[in-house]
């Protein structure tokens, strides 16, 4: 039997905002061991035994910053593979097409282990250890799920009712899913035991998932492999991506709802890794040591006289004074101040800004893209500066903008510059300048990153003021 990893990395995180937004959402966020939560899932996936590839199903925006975080927190060992969506579509589209893929590529044998890319599990070896025993109940024919001990009565988690053991192996059948509860209900199964917190992780073999879809949901399936057959050809040896007009047609539904509650042929590992579902920032709070008055804190801050309240901060000081039970998270064009009981509520705070078009809903100051960053560092009528760092070896597209003109300045590294018919290497404190109008481009030659100073001037700086010509990275118009 062949394991496949399989990581969905697809939501926006709208509840850890500021820090994560649209472009770059919780996945990618910085923990406070500099590392990130995909980054996380992907070292553990490769941590268990037998595993043949890993394949990630993620938005196509997300592919690039991707790869970066499998290449700087993984040995890359095994090979990684990406199945591309154009839209979300909840989870149990984006499962069932990963194993089309998965049978087309290794056949109905193959174990698929989904896991989400936003959980976080520190003891590794406990986590490979109970996938074995899931990959041996999927081997067995069953659709498994991981199910967490719960520690306290929890509102925010569906939970598994466990039935009776299957074999001599630590796994039950599943006698029923329950759904979000109220405090009263949750304190009772809490008490009454044999019940698990809903980890949204699963395993089981590509064949059987499938006939599951094909008893329980055939006419998603049919949709799917109609998907499947228009997104083969555009298959490459690093990714598939899915065809966008027949992926619409596959209905906005979870794997738990479309399958997993239908069938009687569930099985659950009780889980003997710890797990947290970085949900919220209280969430988030709780992984950080506290001071003896209960604070919390990322960043440079001082608590005068605060009690219970979390504070992080990216690139200055923060103070508190008399404070309690508060949230403040503090980004260079951002800053949040909550109740901690409240924190849930800071994705209206995100549905007001999109539907205000604020663009702190989707972009950070600075800004990734396949060949480095970019930060805005101060922009007014008619001007924007930005530094700019490109990564060696790495180029923009060739492209032209019609109502802005842009200064180059190099701060460190080389910049290899195409301003119109010229081709130039540009050095550390020397400049150029790039008229409106002109096809111009910048690349990296060199073997540090390059780093640059952009002042733009002009009418309109809008980042959708850019025509490409050429890209490498074989990006859209304005992506």
């Amino acid at each position: 039997m062949t394991l496949i990893p399989v990581i969905l990395s697809g939501g926006a995180g709208t509840r850890l905002w500021p820090v994560s937004r649209e472009s770059r959402p919780k996945p990618f966020m910085k923990l406070e061991d500099g590392s990130t939560l995909l980054g996380k899932t992907y070292a553990r996936a490769v941590a268990c035994a037998g595993v043949a590839e890993v394949l990630t199903i993620t938005n196509r925006d997300y592919y690039f910053q991707s790869k970066d975080v499998w290449q700087a927190e993984t040995t890359g060992r095994v090979p990684l593979r990406f199945l591309l969506e154009p839209a979300g579509r909840n989870t149990a589209p984006a499962i069932l097409m990963g194993a089309l893929m998965l049978r087309a590529e290794h056949g109905d044998d193959t174990v698929m282990l989904v896991l989400a890319a936003d959980h976080l599990i520190q003891d590794v070896a406990a986590f490979a250890d109970d996938v074995a025993v899931a990959e041996m109940l999927a081997i067995q024919g069953f659709l498994v799920t991981f199910g967490i001990s719960p520690g306290h009565p929890e509102t925010g988690f569906g939970y598994i009712q466990a039935g009776e053991v299957v074999s001599d192996m630590r796994g039950h059948r599943v006698a029923g899913f329950i759904e979000k509860p109220d405090l009263e209900r949750a304190a009772a199964m809490l008490a009454a035991g044999g019940h698990f917190w809903n980890s949204g992780m699963f395993c089981f073999r590509v064949g059987t998932l499938i006939e599951a879809f094909a008893e329980l949901a055939p006419e998603m399936l049919a949709d799917a492999e109609t998907c499947w057959q228009a997104s083969a050809a555009k298959c490459s040896e690093a990714y598939c991506e899915i065809d966008t007009a027949s992926f619409a047609h596959l209905p906005d539904i979870s794997i738990d709802y479309a399958i997993m509650e239908k069938s009687d042929n569930v099985a659950m590992v009780s889980a003997d890794f710890d797990w947290t579902d970085v949900g919220s920032w209280k969430a988030l709070a709780d992984l950080v040591e506290p001071d003896e008055a209960g604070n919390r804190s990322l960043g440079e801050v001082i608590h005068v006289g605060s009690r219970n309240c979390y504070v992080q901060s990216e690139d200055r000081l923060v103070a508190t004074i008399g404070l309690d039970d508060l949230v403040i998270v503090d980004t260079p064009d951002a800053l949040l101040v909550s109740q901690r009981g409240q924190c849930q509520q800071v994705k209206e705070i995100v549905r007001q800004l999109k539907a205000s078009g604020h663009a702190s809903y989707k972009l950070h100051r600075t800004v990734a893209r396949p060949w480095g960053t970019y930060s805005v560092l101060e922009e007014g009528d008619r001007y924007k500066i930005k530094r700019i760092e490109v990564k060696p070896g790495a180029a923009l597209s060739l492209q032209m903008h019609y109502h802005r003109s842009e200064h180059w300045i190099v701060v460190s590294g080389t910049a290899r510059i195409t301003n119109g018919e010229r081709v130039m290497l540009i050095q550390s404190n020397e400049s150029t300048y790039i008229p409106a109008g002109h096809q111009h481009r910048l690349e990296n030659p060199g073997l540090i990153d390059l780093v640059m100073i952009e002042v733009q001037s002009g009418e309109y700086l809008g980042e959708d003021d850019i025509v490409r010509f050429e890209d490498v990275y074989g990006r859209s118009q304005n992506a």
